[in-house]
């Protein structure tokens, strides 16, 4: 019988079905942070029981953490109670930690994949929505609750139900300057944010094929903000190619042994899928958001629609100081915010800096440039970046989730426009009224330019 990618990578992880109820499902890694493990080392330390696995964790300092500087103790109390709790719970139960002094230090969701510590056919849990990013790799990879970091960590184990499936075709080239971002902003302007609600989404079609394993990612990490479950894309010669030489990746006969099994991972044809949504890649354009969820975008070009029946879509434009009809095209901003999960990798740098070489941050304009991990720093500067970046005059930060959210001192101050390369711009995301534009690397770093939104190819 023919399966699905999610089929062979479900059913070869499934360890016992419960009749009428959920599976139990083996984990092959979860991945940690400071924010949702606290509680989860209380319950297992309650319950007298210590991790059945902590080979299998990795932990990491990503949310809280401060970007200017990682000195110690972190100025907010409650970070610093995070972070040091983290630090003393992988000590306690031998859990390998990436702390703010570590080399390998970054956003989780970075970390994994560039070390290979993410493979094809795993499954992989954390404690943050945007674990669907691993999916690029060919996993199958979901956000879970603090209860469900417990279990985990005590079992390896997790409860689930097999959601249903849906594909995602997307065929043909995308144009000049359109980016993956710009992708998944269009499929959410077209379908919405509760397109995948109660799907694991796989995508496929020539377009992907063609995408780099970095924006795979770019475009799995935005799959939970359609909704679903997860998202995910088979393993390819691509893949195989990021993977392979990578720390914690399989070396000599162990890589060709996983190579062989990695090309088995595909959704064969006449595979049932419960629901399937065509795109055509060539008429995507350019995007941006105008409103207070990803679903609220349009291209940069476009005009914001009349959605005035709907009392969200009235208090969302309330929020954002916009107006039904409004062009966004040449409206001032005041930060731009390159980083997050979403397009935190040296792929996003390298296309935002092409457009800020032998440029200006415009004045009034506070561009911050905040890379995923220590490697991506590295990389930004062995390559030069850096010096493009800050003879520009943006910050160079060091790695964290920073602006991505308002859990840290990286805050957008209240009324101003952040054009931001992350994934969520909901009321407060960036701070109490800070009011946020999402977009690709490339729209951010012409915002950083110019001063405005703009459109420039």
């Amino acid at each position: 019988m023919s399966g699905t990618l999610f089929d062979k990578i479900w059913n070869n992880h499934v360890v016992k079905t419960i009749e009428g109820g959920p599976d139990v499902l083996f984990i092959d890694r979860q991945y940690m942070h400071e924010v949702t493990s606290p509680a989860a080392f209380e319950g297992i330390r309650r319950r007298g029981v210590k991790p059945l696995m902590p080979e299998r964790i990795t932990a990491i300092c990503d949310h809280n953490i401060p970007t200017h500087n990682h000195l110690r103790p972190v100025q907010d109390p409650l970070s610093e109670a995070q972070i040091s709790a983290l630090e003393r719970n992988t000590e306690d139960f031998n859990i390998p930690f990436f702390g703010l002094d570590h080399p390998y230090n970054g956003i989780l969701h970075v970390v994994g994949p560039e070390l290979g510590l993410t493979q094809p056919g795993m499954t992989i849990v954390c404690g943050d929505s945007h674990t669907s990013t691993h999916g690029a790799l060919g996993c199958i990879a979901f956000g879970i609750g603090t209860s469900e970091v417990e279990t985990v960590t005590a079992a390896q184990c997790l409860l689930q139900y097999k959601p249903k499936q849906m594909n995602i075709r997307i065929e043909g080239s995308l144009s000049k300057g359109v980016t993956s971002k710009d992708l998944a902003l269009y499929i959410l302007s077209q379908y919405g944010t509760d397109l995948g609600t109660g799907y694991f989404i796989e995508f496929s079609g020539s377009t992907i094929s063609g995408l780099s394993v970095e924006s795979r990612m770019t475009l799995c990490n935005m799959g939970i903000e359609m909704g679903a479950r997860g998202a995910l894309i088979a393993p390819d010669q691509t893949t195989i190619d990021y993977i392979k030489n990578r720390p914690y990746a399989p070396q000599g006969e162990d890589f060709v042994k996983a190579e062989n099994q990695w090309r088995q991972l595909f959704t064969d044809p006449g595979a049932h899928f419960d629901k399937i949504v065509e795109i055509d890649a060539t008429k995507v354009p350019v995007m941006i958001t105008y409103g207070t969820n990803p679903g609220m975008a349009m291209p940069i070009d476009g005009v914001i629609p009349d959605r005035t029946d709907d009392k969200k879509f009235v208090r969302a434009l309330r929020y954002m100081g916009f107006a039904v009809g409004e062009k966004l095209i040449g409206k001032p901003i005041q930060n731009v915010f390159i980083g997050s999960c979403t397009n935190g990798r040296i792929e996003d740098f390298r296309l935002a800096a092409h457009i800020i070489n032998n440029r200006k941050i415009a004045d009034g304009v506070k561009a911050w440039i905040v890379p995923g991990s220590n490697q991506v720093l590295n990389q930004i500067k062995e390559e030069g970046l850096d010096k493009i970046f800050t003879t520009a005059g943006a910050e160079l930060r060091l790695p964290g989730c920073s602006a991505c959210l308002g859990m840290n001192a990286d805050k957008v101050p209240s009324g101003n426009y952040c054009v931001s390369t992350s994934n969520r711009n909901f009321e407060g995301r960036q701070g109490e009224g800070a009011r946020t534009i999402l977009a690709s690397p490339i729209t951010a770093a012409w915002a950083a330019v110019k001063g405005v939104i703009s459109l420039t190819k």
